[in-house]
């Protein structure tokens, strides 16, 4: 079998803010936007190198849905960004607005940051070792 995880479904408030915040501050690419009707869309972001998995902004709709936005990781970093070298891009999201959670650290599997986004979700910056 060939496969491969292709997007992660990341429950948002407003498409055009999420839009905003994963290109304007991660510098992630707008790889699709189209409009699907009833007021849905199909929403995809990426970061700019060669990805495997990107992810599917879903605009939440119902009240479970908005309550899950920002909280689909129950409290815990659950979405890791890669980076082939993390003291470049560090200051560089930082001064884009990004709000970390703490000072960058040495970990045994590499150097790693823990940030919010827009909606609260905690993310990695992380630099493998190795």
């Amino acid at each position: 079998m060939n496969q491969r995880l292709a997007h992660v479904a990341l429950l948002v408030r407003d498409y055009d803010d999420a839009i905003a915040f994963y290109t304007d501050i991660l510098g992630f690419n707008l790889v699709a936007d189209q409009y699907l009707g009833a007021g849905k869309r199909w929403v995809v972001v990426a970061p700019p190198s060669p990805a495997s998995c990107s992810l599917l902004l879903a605009e939440a709709k119902t009240d479970e849905e908005q309550r899950g936005v920002g909280h689909q990781g129950a409290g815990r970093v659950w979405l890791f960004l890669h980076t082939d070298d993390f003291w470049r891009d560090h200051p560089v999201l930082q001064a884009r607005g990004l709000h970390f959670l703490e000072a960058p650290r040495r970990e045994p599997y590499g150097h790693v940051a823990v940030f919010e986004d827009l909606y609260g979700n905690k993310w990695d910056l992380l630099e493998p070792l190795g």
